[in-house]
């Protein structure tokens, strides 16, 4: 292309590209929408959405790693009793 584009277009482009190609059926646009993304109709709007449900997301999982992270760290604080016990005890019934 030797730099004959429009680099907005080619950034909207891409854009669409990537809705497109996410995980869920389900939340990728129909040919119908694509369509009418390139004509220059809707295509902000969808894109600023999946931001805000991306970013969503990442702080629902990010928040979910700490929680997980809180509870190891609780777990590896308990003091373990088992090395006073003798071995007759370990391996009998529980």
């Amino acid at each position: 292309m030797q730099g004959n584009y429009v680099e907005d277009e080619v950034e909207q482009l891409i854009q669409g590209a990537l809705l497109c190609t996410l995980s869920s059926p389900m939340e990728r646009p129909k040919m119908l929408e694509v369509v009418r993304m390139l004509e220059g109709d809707g295509l902000a709007e969808r894109w600023e959405e999946w931001q805000k449900e991306e970013m969503f997301r990442q702080e629902f999982v990010n928040i979910h790693h700490q929680n997980n992270d809180w509870i190891i760290a609780q777990v590896n604080n308990l003091p373990d009793s088992t090395p006073n016990l003798p071995p007759e005890e370990l391996s009998g019934p529980r």
